[in-house]
Formats: structure tokens, C-alpha cells, sequence
């Protein structure tokens, strides 16, 4: 193992083309999402590629580890891990002899999450992936370069931004929701979750256009939304989104769009339970890019199984088979028949059981 991702000749962005073209086939659909987030994985010592004490969201805390950026496909098919990126601090880019310890390349210069995560997009775009939504959390969402991106691309996205987030028609987000009328507020439902179904209260706003961007031409081709989802039990927990979407998009489409990020922490859970995404024993770039995509691969060929055994099961007709019970119905009651004997049925029908 240590030699495969070592020592033997491979490229592992090789690999990640070809399990994104894998899951285009197998999992792809016209209304594909493209979900952005990071992972963290605790290491202990300084050695590990871009290890230092950091934040991580999966700790919910400050660590010793390494973080991963990362891009998952879902539709109604599946979903899978199909990109990942090392996130490399200022203070390694800044001690080059440390990051050739780490074989970490010569030329990689200081790149954000958010660097990493528009590079990730572009590639996906580029891909085999049919892709028609992005959406991120508000480490993403509030990048306005990040924004601008999918926007030039053409592909829609909802994507969570923090309650400060400067909208069009309101200085911020929240106030823009402040002002909403108690029948804006709806009780609505972001899809399944570990504990049953994920309801809120929601309410959708519609933005003013943005010519440079929302027209094609005099011909306005794409419409803006702000979101906002506030808990039932905890009115004061408010989590905010924006939107961009085709003019045909309803705010319900919008809610299933922002419901389906949780994917990708289903995606992680999974591929570290199952495919030991984090369970690697490598401190070397290359090797962690080796071990992250060989588990990627893994974790898509399940999802792609488990999918292609629920078509079989849904496909499936359940033919009764020959009873082994010695019950049988015999008019408006029920008959003991013992082995070799015959039931008037079967007299009439001249057949034996």
C-alpha cells in the first residue's frame, strides 16, 4: 500500500477524471447539483502537507489537522465525492524547504478555500458531469468572486451567505428579512435528514435584476432570490441564502436546491466510515491526493451500486411461488391437506399436489 501511493507511476488527477466521467454515467442527470465544502482530518505533528492549527468545521473547533476542500455530485440517482483539493496555509507557501519535505510542487503558490473551490467548478463544468446548480455554504457563498463565476458560467445556485451579506435593495440580508410580513413565512420541509425530515420556516424574496448579468440583451434570462430559513423551535436561528436561477425556477425548486448540500456531509460520513477517506498514513502531498481519490473512487462505485440495485428491486415482480404450507382455502373456509392428498380444486382440475 505504502509503494501504491508512494512510490509506483501514477497520476491521481488521472483518476479523479475518470471517476467523474464513471459518475456522470451511472449517477448523471440533467438537474445535477454540484455541492462545495471542506473537511477537516486531525493529524498529529508538523510533518503532514499543510498541517497547522486551524479551524475545522467537522471538529466544530480549533486543531492540529489538515483541511480538504472538496466537490460532490448528487441527483435523485445518488451522490459522490468527484473533486478534492489540499488546502496549503500561508505557512507552509511562505517555508519552501518545508513544503519540498512534503514534496508539495515547487510552483504551488498561496491559494484561499475559495481559489480552490472556483478551480474545482471550473474543472466539474468541463467535465462529462451534467451540471445545471451549484450550491456551498457562506465560507463559499459569501465570496462575491465565487458568485461571479457561476454567473459567467451560466449555472444557477443557492448558496448560503452569513446574515450581513449585502443584497441588492437591502444593506444586509437580514434586515431585508426583517421587514417581512408575518404570511412570507411558511413552513416548509429541506428534504430528509439523520432524524427524520428537516422542516422550517421559510420565506423567498424575489430580487431586483442586475442588467450586467441577469440580461441577455434587452431580454431578462435569469432572475435573483434571497432565502431564509429560521427554526421552528428557535426563532431567532436564522440562516440566510441567495439565489440565481432560470426565470422558469419556483421557490420550491429553490428550497430542494439548498436542502441538497447536506449531501455532501452525508458524502463524507460515508466515505470515512466506509471507504476510510480519513484513515490515511501518508504526510506527502502526493500521497494524500493518492489515498483521497482512490477512497473517492471507492465511495462512487457504492453509490452507484446501491442505485443500480434499486432500480433492480423497483424493476422486480414478486412471482408467488409453491406454498410449503399444508393450508388451503377451500370455499369460504380453510382446508388441512396433508402430502399426496388431493382437494376438490384439484380433482376438478385433474392435477395433484
Amino acid at each position: 500500500m505504502q509503494h501504491l501511493l508512494a512510490g509506483a507511476k501514477w497520476e491521481p488527477d488521472d483518476i479523479r477524471d475518470e471517476l467523474q466521467e464513471y459518475v456522470a454515467h451511472k449517477l448523471g442527470e440533467d438537474d445535477g447539483v454540484l455541492i462545495i465544502d471542506d473537511t477537516g482530518f486531525i493529524k498529529k505533528g508538523t510533518a503532514s502537507a499543510g498541517v497547522q492549527r486551524q479551524y475545522s468545521g467537522t471538529a466544530g473547533r480549533t486543531e492540529n489537522c489538515q483541511i480538504g476542500v472538496f466537490a460532490a455530485y448528487a441527483t435523485a440517482r445518488g451522490r459522490a465525492l468527484v473533486d478534492r483539493e489540499l488546502y496549503i496555509p500561508k505557512s507552509w507557501t511562505e517555508d519552501r524547504e518545508r513544503c519540498r519535505a512534503a514534496k508539495v510542487p515547487d510552483d504551488w503558490e498561496f491559494a484561499t478555500k475559495g481559489d480552490l473551490a472556483r478551480h474545482m467548478v471550473l474543472r466539474a463544468l468541463g467535465s462529462p458531469l451534467p451540471i445545471t446548480w451549484v450550491t456551498a455554504d457562506s465560507a463559499y457563498g459569501q465570496e462575491s468572486r465565487f458568485r461571479r463565476l457561476l454567473e459567467q458560467s451560466g449555472v444557477g445556485y443557492v448558496l448560503a451567505v452569513p446574515k450581513s451579506q449585502f443584497t441588492v435593495g437591502c444593506p444586509r440580508i437580514e434586515g431585508l428579512f426583517a421587514q417581512a410580513p408575518d404570511e412570507a413565512w411558511e413552513k416548509i420541509s429541506c428534504g430528509n435528514g439523520a432524524k427524520g425530515p428537516r422542516v422550517y420556516h421559510g420565506a423567498t424574496v424575489r430580487l431586483p435584476a442586475v442588467a450586467e448579468f441577469d440580461h441577455q440583451g434587452e431580454v431578462l434570462h435569469r432572475m435573483r432570490w434571497a432565502l431564509a430559513r429560521r427554526s421552528i423551535r428557535k426563532p431567532d436561528e436564522i440562516a440566510y441564502c441567495l439565489a440565481y436561477a432560470p426565470l422558469e425556477t419556483t421557490a420550491q425548486e429553490l428550497v430542494r436546491i439548498a436542502g441538497t448540500r447536506w449531501a455532501i456531509e452525508e458524502g463524507f460520513q460515508a466515505a470515512k466510515n466506509e471507504c476510510g477517506l480519513d484513515q490515511y498514513e501518508v504526510r506527502r502531498y502526493p500521497g494524500w491526493y493518492r489515498h483521497i481519490t482512490l477512497a473517492m473512487l471507492a465511495h462512487a462505485f457504492l453509490a452507484a451500486t446501491a442505485h443500480q440495485d434499486r432500480e433492480r428491486g423497483a424493476g422486480r415482480v414478486r412471482q408467488p411461488g409453491p406454498s410449503s404450507s399444508q393450508w388451503r382455502r377451500f370455499g369460504d373456509s380453510w382446508q388441512l391437506v396433508g402430502p399426496g392428498s388431493r382437494t376438490c380444486t384439484d380433482v376438478e382440475a385433474g392435477t395433484t399436489r
